[in-house]
């Protein structure tokens, strides 16, 4: 039995990473996660800056552009103001993620003159809450992916409206890549299916056997009909859960450590009953009787870590954005506003969660919740040659300790990167030392990476000469040659001393420097 899909509008801000950050059009800039660009200026594009270059290569294309690590708190302090204009149309805007958001027309269409005036005067809303951001699209159709799509055909600022009735149309010639989904898209693209119509022309019961649940759930999408399980269902009232604050609470730390409990316990009641949750609704109340809601989706489920940080993102926005309460929030609630089956989980070896790692998660929470959101920072491993360029710290709420880290520019090759074993203290600052030859005479790398001597004796930081016992080297870097100003050329050496230390040595303009020490 076919069923109706929801008439949707989406609201779609592909640089808003960069827009929230306040750089100016004309400045060029990129914001980038795990050392990927995923947002660029127009003046950055002009010179060949695009999403998913890496960003040595943007940096190569435009040395001069300005490299910004993604914030998504930010993002969404920023974002909030746009969701609260829109309410104006509707309460029930579904935010998916900062810069991306959605609500149902049914009745908003009714009341605003029709699908065309309704997403021309949000058109307007936008413009007038954002000052005008540039590439900011609106799309209307029937359901959120192809919205998301209409979305993404917009030209001059236009809304792109798809008419009643006529999505699977519009989806039919569009490439298969639109899924999103890279794994099952190569194996179509191989197999010559290159179009969503064509993928939907495709027996259901084949795409089944051959791609499981997960490709089903993507040949729906591409055939035009709802992208939400038709076994999604309503969840009991007993699944809300919530908490109050004595006394009121004026500031996002003050409730951090809150939010989190309160996120654990959501969903471990959602997990009692083997349900995940795909769209929470967030509510705040305060002392002088106000109530804020805002609905929060997410494609997959949301995990506790993941509602956690909506959550705050949520709250950052109520509280530093235009619309603040007037009171302080005295009760924090949790709606699970749609559920799903769970997908599996692993489970401690007799039965029940692991709680290995759910006391450090907590000790984490409470500490950000006692010295601010970015005050706990987790390393992630990146790109590059030298070990201390190889890990850097991000703010906690930027990633799920639960999920294993997104893959990055860690595993690609890296030339002149160090071999294994990574050193046990990096210097924070290198340490200037001096390498001599045998005859007394300084050591040096010719243009063509070969020593002028054999390294003897080595001084750290002035101190006593200690004999080379071993070396193995160089291995030498030409980093940033088009740029005059931050062009870097070292050769480094692993030693082994006679006081039987492991020491990473560089050489960079004729000076000698300790980088760091092995165990």
């Amino acid at each position: 039995m076919s069923v109706a899909q929801v008439r949707t509008l989406v609201v779609w801000c592909p640089d808003w990473p960069l827009t929230s950050s306040g750089i100016p059009d004309g400045v060029p800039a990129a914001v980038v996660l795990a050392n990927r660009v995923i947002a660029c200026s127009p003046a950055a594009r002009e010179r060949g800056v695009t999403r998913g270059l890496r960003r040595r290569e943007a940096q190569g294309r435009c040395p001069e552009v300005e490299v910004i690590e993604r914030d998504t708190a930010r993002e969404a302090r920023a974002f909030e103001s746009v969701a609260a204009a829109l309410e104006a149309f509707t309460p029930r805007v579904e935010m998916i993620r900062p810069g991306l958001c959605s609500f149902p027309t049914l009745g908003p269409s009714r009341c605003f003159g029709g699908d065309e005036s309704l997403a021309q005067q949000v058109r307007e809303m936008v413009d007038e809450v954002t000052g005008g951001v540039p590439g900011c699209r609106i799309g209307l159709a029937d359901g959120p992916f192809a919205a998301r799509l209409a979305a993404r055909r917009c030209r001059d600022s236009q809304p792109y409206v798809v008419a009643r009735g006529t999505s699977p149309a519009f989806l039919a010639p569009l490439p298969v890549t639109s899924l999103d989904a890279p794994a099952l898209t190569d194996v179509l693209l191989r197999l010559g299916v290159g179009t969503l119509g064509a993928f939907a022309a495709l027996g259901a019961a084949d795409v089944a056997a051959r791609f499981g649940t997960e490709g089903l759930g993507l040949h729906r999408l591409a055939a035009g009909r709802d992208e939400r399980p038709s076994d999604t269902r309503v969840p009991p009232p007993d699944l809300e859960v919530s908490t109050g604050l004595d006394p009121p609470a004026d500031r996002v730390d003050q409730v951090g450590f809150v939010a989190k409990a309160l996120a654990d316990r959501f969903n471990d009641e959602l997990g009692r009953r083997g349900l995940a949750c795909s769209r929470v609704l967030i509510v705040a109340e305060t002392e002088s009787g106000e109530r804020m809601e805002r609905l929060w989706r997410h494609e997959g489920s949301l995990g506790a870590t993941a509602i956690a940080q909506r959550v705050r993102w949520q709250l950052e926005g109520w509280l530093t954005g235009g619309a603040t309460p007037t009171g302080g929030i005295v009760r924090l609630l949790l709606v699970p506003d749609e559920v799903l089956p769970a997908a599996g989980r692993q489970l401690g070896f007799w039965g029940g969660h692991s709680e290995e790692g759910e006391g450090p998660r907590r000790a984490l929470a409470r500490v950000q919740g006692l010295l601010g959101p970015d005050s706990v920072r987790v390393p992630r491993r990146r790109g590059g040659r030298s070990p201390g360029e190889q890990v850097v710290l991000v703010p906690l709420d930027s990633v799920d300790l639960a999920s294993p880290p997104p893959a990055g520019d860690s595993d690609q090759p890296w030339p002149g990167r160090l071999p294994s074993p990574s050193p046990v203290v990096i210097h924070p600052e290198p340490v200037p030392c001096e390498v001599l030859s045998r005859d007394g005479e300084p050591v040096g790398v010719s243009g063509r990476g070969l020593l002028t001597a054999t390294p003897a004796r080595v001084s750290i930081a002035g101190g006593r000469w200690l004999e080379v016992m071993a070396w193995a080297g160089p291995w030498t870097t030409d980093e940033r040659w088009w740029d005059p100003v931050a062009h870097r050329r070292r050769a480094r050496f692993q030693v082994l001393t006679s006081d039987d230390a492991g020491r990473l040595l560089s050489l960079e303009g004729r000076r000698w420097w300790e980088e760091a020490v092995y165990d």
